[in-house]
């Protein structure tokens, strides 16, 4: 009797979760409102029953026109929605410490990205001889308390089944449960050329490519919405995947 080569087998969320993972927004409040249509389109011509979960990768902030209005639609809407699961990037982490009174890390946050957020607040960009204390001061009094409290208390990751969702990406050779915060918010080479397991399929932004950077162990979704003007979710149920796209050039 012939046998044929087992079919590999494909990772798959955990029963009954039907997840939209949206890479890095960038203050692109008008991709962000675009994609959560499609998402809900999408997911009204699949089968009900599924738990509906959308995750967020971070880099909400920053680069983009209207960081703001970002943070503040996904405060809302994991307040009234369930199933919004919204983690940290390292664009939140650096408005934190900024926030916090760190003067050099204020100082370097204007030169990538954080310039743009301050205009999104309606606040002066200082220049490089102006009092960073005055630039701290109206920071401080433009961005509500509970809405930092709320960037500061966001998760780095989650998981589904075979799937592990965080920012960046995480160390190869450390077990998932292990992995430290800095690794989940800036990691690049280590972690995007290793062709290793990794314990599951990582599904992350953090890095921007002109196409979806679908490899065996790992999902890269950040299509530089404020570079290329594409933001990406990927849609994952079970073993089906799918790749929803808004902006410039718009698939699937």
């Amino acid at each position: 009797m012939f046998f044929g080569k087992k079919k590999p087998s494909l990772p798959v969320t955990d029963a009954g979760d039907r997840i939209y993972a949206i890479g890095d927004i960038h203050g692109r409040f008008d991709l962000l409102e675009q994609i959560m249509i499609r998402i809900g389109e999408h997911s009204a011509g699949l089968k009900p029953g599924a738990s509906l979960n959308i995750i967020f990768l971070g880099d909400l902030i920053d680069r983009g026109p209207d960081s703001l209005k970002v943070l503040e639609y996904l405060f809302q809407l994991q307040r009234r929605a369930k199933g919004v699961v919204v983690l940290q990037g390292n664009h939140e982490e650096v408005f934190i410490k900024a926030i916090d009174g760190d003067l050099q890390v204020l100082r370097n946050w204007l030169s990538y990205g954080g310039a743009q957020m301050l205009e999104s607040l309606g606040l002066r960009v200082p220049g490089p001889g102006d009092d960073l204390e005055q630039c701290l001061d109206d920071l401080r009094r433009a961005v509500s308390p509970a809405l930092v409290s709320w960037v500061r208390r966001l998760p780095l990751s989650a998981q589904s089944g075979d799937y592990f969702f965080c920012h960046a990406g995480i160390r190869p050779g450390v077990p998932l449960k292990r992995q430290v915060r800095d690794d989940l918010l800036w990691i690049r080479d280590d972690f995007l050329e290793t062709e290793a397991s990794l314990g599951a399929v990582v599904v992350h932004g953090h890095t921007i490519r002109p196409e979806v950077d679908m490899r065996h162990n790992r999902i890269g979704i950040d299509t530089g919405a404020y570079l290329h003007g594409v933001l990406t979710a990927l849609y994952l149920e079970g073993d089906k995947r799918e790749v929803l796209q808004v902006g410039r050039t718009q698939t699937a």
